[in-house]
């Protein structure tokens, strides 16, 4: 039998009712970062929590296998990658939808093909393309990506984007990988037929923040049999439209 709790822990004072105690408890971990907080040490936790230690590397390690949590090197236990994730389908629900929505519906609309939004998503030590916004095409037969889905970050109209404009560091160093993202930035734009998958072709575009900053890639895919170059110019305008905006 589990020992009761000499002192009520802070999921114990404010649980849901009719809800389970071992999510609270998992819950009552992640709230324990403050304002500040880099990482958290398991004394930490269990002074902010009023949970057993032996309680809190339970918790913990289901919170680590779902990408919440992440253990440091130093032993310490930091936010995971999926806070990132979910943050960013907060962030199309809330207001900045309202900007990027439109300007997609719009691109669907001109072209007959699916558009999407795409972020640098950070995993580890590297990052992975986040779908953070997607209009689907009305057409019967086209790629299935939904906001929220995690992509390749070196394999497709919007990641090329997203590396030809990133930090000058992560470039690749071979010469004509190089050039290859240097002609990306002359045109102002990527345009590739099966490069993430044979079946597909995107046209993408670089989104900026107004100090200058990458934002985010303007991504239209559509299977490659119906790849049309002349969409090229209503991509590069619906970027422009979001630059600045976002």
């Amino acid at each position: 039998m589990p020992r009761k709790a000499q002192t009520e822990s802070m999921s114990d004072r404010d649980a849901a009712p009719g809800g389970a105690a071992a999510v609270d408890r998992a819950l009552s971990l992640l709230g324990a970062f403050r304002p500040g907080d880099e990482a958290l040490s398991l004394a930490q936790f269990a002074e902010r929590t009023q949970l057993y230690k032996s309680t809190v590397l339970r918790l913990l390690a289901s919170l680590e296998h779902a990408r919440l949590i992440r253990r440091q090197d130093d032993g310490r236990y930091a936010l995971g990658s999926e806070i990132a994730r979910l943050h960013g389908l907060y962030a199309a629900a809330q207001s900045l939808d309202r900007i990027v929505l439109p300007v997609l519906r719009a691109l669907v609309a001109a072209t007959g093909e699916s558009a999407a939004y795409h972020v640098r998503q950070p995993q580890g030590t590297g990052w992975v393309r986040l779908c953070q916004f997607r209009v689907d095409s009305p057409q019967v037969v086209r790629d299935h990506v939904r906001a929220g889905d995690l992509l390749p970050n070196d394999r497709g109209a919007g990641a090329r984007v997203l590396i030809a404009w990133g930090p000058e560091a992560e470039l690749p160093r071979a010469a004509a990988e190089r050039r290859r993202y240097e002609e990306i930035r002359a045109l102002g734009f990527c345009a590739l037929v099966g490069d993430r998958s044979a079946e597909l072709a995107g046209i993408s575009a670089p989104v900026f923040h107004g100090d200058g900053r990458l934002a985010a890639a303007v991504t239209l895919t559509m299977p490659a049999h119906r790849y049309d170059a002349r969409h090229a110019e209503a991509v590069r305008s619906a970027a422009r439209e979001l630059t600045g905006l976002v």
